[in-house]
């Protein structure tokens, strides 16, 4: 019993020590999903109702990446900002996180981004509703299974980065991350949003189609993001994380230290003491 309480993460949702802390974890990812479609899809009817109707898709794309870069930043210290089921469950296929924490982060990121959805519509003028505020559509001439490709290796490449960026044996890319996560994002707008709306995270999708009512083709936003990114954390889980920190590597590093301290201390060098 207490093996399957483990693997189901009970102990995680239901211990008083840590019940405030998935609380805390479950307002982060809502706030985030909020943000996101919020200024991301606020900037799709920008583009949409621009005055010299040209499309600026480069726009888009640094709104999405700028918003996912300013909530990674802000709120990953609470719930690591998965801020996307994709992420959740590249995660969750790796044993980063439980099955019950993963499902309550991919139904709140789900409230929050209809949240966000349903605050800018409420925000705007009526006529501005006409651009769909901002619901991922395949383009016409793809068809169901190539825009599951895209959003695929949309998918495939944020949770790549993450895995990446979050490696604990990896610290030096630590501060970097949240830029690195942000830019994969506003990568992922530049390639392929003319091809599928490039949504790269179920809950986004959901949230704009639940507010204007279009569900067309919808299963390719969950399908296509969730399977690669769960690719993507199984591939770097397996084969291409960095190497364990060691004792000895750490002995190793200060050994090195002493060594060019001593060459100092010949070189006559008195502030040896403060080299580090």
């Amino acid at each position: 019993m207490g093996n399957f309480q483990e693997v189901l993460g009970i102990n995680e949702v239901s211990s008083p020590k840590v019940i405030n802390a998935v609380w805390k974890a479950l307002l982060a990812e809502f706030l985030g999903n909020f943000l996101l479609n919020f200024f991301g899809c606020g900037s799709v009817v920008v583009m949409s109702f621009s005055p010299l109707n040209k499309p600026n898709f480069l726009f888009v794309a640094l709104t999405f990446g700028l918003v996912v870069f300013v909530c990674v930043q802000s709120l990953g210290h609470v719930s690591g900002a998965h801020l996307n089921p994709a992420v959740t469950a590249g995660m969750l296929s790796v044993g980063n996180i439980k099955l019950i924490k993963a499902l309550l982060y991919i139904i709140i990121q789900c409230i929050g981004a209809v949240a966000g959805s349903a605050t800018l519509k409420a925000l705007l003028p009526e006529r501005w509703h006409e651009s769909n505020l901002g619901v991922t559509t395949l383009n016409d001439n793809l068809t169901s299974l190539q825009g599951f490709g895209f959003e695929f290796f949309l998918g495939f490449v944020l949770v790549l980065v993450v895995s990446g960026v979050c490696d604990p044996n990896r610290p030096e890319a630590k501060a970097a991350g949240p830029l690195a996560i942000g830019l994969a994002v506003a990568l992922g707008h530049m390639g392929t949003i003319n091809f599928t709306g490039s949504s790269m995270n179920p809950a986004r999708s959901f949230g704009s189609a639940v507010i204007a009512g279009i569900w067309e083709n919808h299963w390719i936003y969950w399908v296509g993001p969730i399977a690669g990114g769960i690719v993507a954390a199984l591939i770097y889980h397996h084969a291409l994380r960095a190497p364990t920190l060691t004792t000895v590597k750490i002995i190793e590093r200060y050994s090195t230290v002493a060594d060019e301290k001593e060459l100092r201390r010949l070189d006559g060098n008195k502030d040896v003491d403060n080299f580090a």
